[in-house]
């Protein structure tokens, strides 16, 4: 069982960053894959980012790469998106995820274990 909490969300001006933070729990966080994803009302959640377990390898939607960096540090049992040149259109709830299999994946059922959500709002 793993258990995720993300931390970082916020109010943040167009062209802001923020960097968000996903804590685990559990012993075998470095054998899973880790994504962040982002769900707006109405509408159904979204792949953001994606890292493997080694950290060896990323993945990115079309519409943040360039301006999100995802990391992670196994010794802390933490992953990180940091978001740069934010937009509006980025505003969401933004959910970390872990997945059991060791490669990064876009899909939401590829994933096992969710967080709660935390908010992003970017002004205009």
């Amino acid at each position: 069982q793993v258990q995720l909490v993300e931390s970082g969300g916020g109010l943040v001006q167009a062209g802001g960053s923020l960097r968000l933070s996903c804590a685990a729990s559990g012993r075998t966080f470095s054998s899973y894959a880790m994504g962040w994803f982002r769900q707006v009302p109405g509408k159904e959640r979204e792949f953001v980012a994606a890292i493997s377990w080694s950290g060896g390898s990323t993945y990115y939607a079309d519409s943040v790469k360039g301006r999100f960096t995802i990391s992670r540090d196994n010794a802390k049992n933490t992953v990180y998106l940091q978001m740069n040149s934010l937009k509006p259109e980025d505003t969401a709830v933004y959910y970390c995820a872990a997945s059991k299999l060791p490669v990064a994946r876009t899909r939401v059922y590829d994933y096992n274990y969710w967080g709660q959500g935390t908010q992003v709002t970017v002004s205009s």
